[in-house]
């Protein structure tokens, strides 16, 4: 991303960020708005329940409300429909946090935004969700450049955790007043039997 980055002139192409939650992606709007016309995609059906999805989305807002006062950074929102993440989760639900399930959890989300950075005619898309240290950057950016190849659209390889930026989010959620979760998302995330660290080899 530094290399892609470097080499950016005066215009401002344009950039599809997709947002996990609106902590992951202050420290990231930060920086890429400096580079890019950033629109935050919001497509996020794997949150549950419904009460917690209307609260990521709340607190996404007020922070673009913050940080961007003058409203330069749109927002493309969906609706929360579950039934296809519950249908990319089927038999895996059993799965450990940060395994297989997960996997299908990048696939369904990043695949949704390669599409409308597609039809949107955007130049490049991202996702905020290698900011977590929860969350593998190799997967995400290997699943970033197959739909990037799949629709037509440049994939902006990133590590966002790097650089202090999880730290730097954390600081600018105290500064705005944001809403931190405690669980990354799914139901089976908000009571998790394991994770990928206690699995046996």
């Amino acid at each position: 991303m530094d290399e892609i980055l470097a080499r950016s002139g005066s215009r401002k192409p344009r950039l599809l960020l997709h947002s996990c939650c609106g902590p992951c992606s202050s420290s990231v709007l930060e920086d890429l708005s400096r580079f890019f016309q950033v629109t935050l995609f919001w497509y996020n059906p794997n949150i549950f329940p419904q009460e917690e999805f209307d609260r990521r989305l709340s607190a996404q807002k007020k922070l673009l409300q913050a940080m961007d006062p003058s409203g330069e950074i749109a927002l493309y929102e969906i609706a929360r429909d579950p039934d296809p993440w519950y249908r990319a989760a089927a038999g895996l639900e059993d799965e450990p946090e940060g395994g297989r399930r997960c996997t299908e959890c990048f696939r369904l989300r990043l695949r949704e935004a390669a599409q409308a950075a597609a039809e949107g005619g955007f130049d490049w898309f991202c996702s905020t969700l290698t900011l977590s240290r929860h969350k593998d950057p190799v997967r995400i950016n290997a699943l970033g450049e197959q739909f990037a190849r799949e629709y037509g659209v440049r994939w902006l390889p990133s590590e966002f955790k790097k650089r202090g930026r999880e730290l730097r989010s954390i600081e600018l959620c105290e500064q705005y007043g944001i809403y931190r979760q405690n669980y990354c998302g799914c139901e089976f995330s908000l009571h998790p039997t394991k994770t990928t660290n206690e699995v046996q080899p």
